[in-house]
């Protein structure tokens, strides 16, 4: 069995050296073979020399990727695990505040027959308002709309076995989604506390903004979960969810036309209402369908989400 680490990388200079000791120390009695992929997702701040160093030194195990300008972390990780080779993959954070030491515990409790194991920062090392809050309100959110409970989906600390991986594309900030999306296929899921530590170097690339795209990939999520197969219940639901209140709304204006003499379509407000909850549901289902586009040009000519600059010591059989 192998082990493939993948590590995300932007704007982590002082972390790297640091975070490859504490890879080596964490693995060092680690009985699977293993490598640490890291993807350097267009790093502005000396990373790459950094990375370059890392993999020179130790070839064996470091595997460094270079994507040709920032793709963010989901496509990041998906470059990762497209170049990693292991049978489990373990996904974490260059800054630190993941702790390697968390990795053999994680695989352990994979062993036990799991497929995914998800690591939970029950003793968060964040700022509460900006940062822990939001996220619980999310994963709340998450966890009900797509059935699968988790405490922390933000976690990236988590191990996978690669046939749970495989399927499926990620894209805007859906590597938190995997849970969801390996749950689907039936992969049996668990939930592990892990170490967490404050951010010692760098600045954190998370904000409250990051939430808000979060939650509208939730919709992208729910809707690929539910209605990927069937997406006629979705946008049929939603058509006799507006023809039948309007249906009837109609009958009513023509009743009180009949007996009352009053003007069937004047009101402004039943005209005002009318154009904006059909105007919003044409915007949600655009932009779903837009989705499913998007993913339609990939796969079916399989395209990635990201370019390669550069691989530096490749897996075997390619340059």
């Amino acid at each position: 069995m192998k082990l493939s680490v993948v590590i995300p990388v932007y704007n982590e200079r002082e972390n790297l050296p640091l975070l490859s000791k504490a890879l080596h120390e964490a693995l060092a009695e680690c009985r699977y073979e293993w490598e640490a992929v890291l993807v350097d997702d267009g790093s502005t701040d000396g990373s790459a020399e950094v990375l370059r160093e890392l993999a020179k030194e130790d070839p064996a195990h470091i595997r460094v990727v270079f994507l040709r300008r920032n793709f963010g972390q989901t496509a990041a990780i998906a470059a990762g695990i497209d170049y990693s080779q292991g049978d489990v993959v373990v996904l974490m954070d260059a800054d630190l505040q993941n702790d390697p030491r968390d990795i053999p515990m994680l695989i352990a409790k994979l062993e036990e027959g799991y497929d995914v194991v998800s690591g939970w920062r029950k003793d968060r090392k964040d700022a509460f308002f900006t940062r822990v809050l939001p996220s619980h309100m999310a994963n709340a959110l998450i966890s009900w709309v797509t059935g699968v409970h988790l405490h922390d989906y933000g976690c990236t600390l988590k191990a996978y076995r690669r046939e749970v991986l495989e399927g499926f594309r990620l894209y805007g900030e859906m590597h938190r989604f995997i849970p969801a999306y390996a749950a689907a296929v039936g992969a049996r899921i668990t939930e592990l506390p892990v170490r967490h530590h404050p951010r010692k170097f760098g600045k954190s690339k998370y904000g409250l903004m990051r939430t808000l795209k979060v939650l509208l990939d939730l919709f992208t999520v729910k809707f690929l979960l539910s209605y990927f197969h069937k997406p006629i219940y979705l946008f049929g639901g939603v058509g006799l969810a507006l023809i039948l209140p309007s249906t009837l709304l109609l009958i009513f204006l023509i009743i009180r036309r009949i007996f009352w003499s009053v003007a069937l379509f004047t009101s402004p407000l039943f005209q005002l209402s009318l154009m904006f909850i059909i105007l919003g549901f044409q915007s949600l289902l655009m932009g779903l369908i837009a989705e499913l586009l998007v993913r339609t040009y990939h796969e079916a000519q399989g395209k990635p989400t990201y370019t390669v600059r550069e691989v530096l010591n490749p897996p075997s059989g390619e340059a």
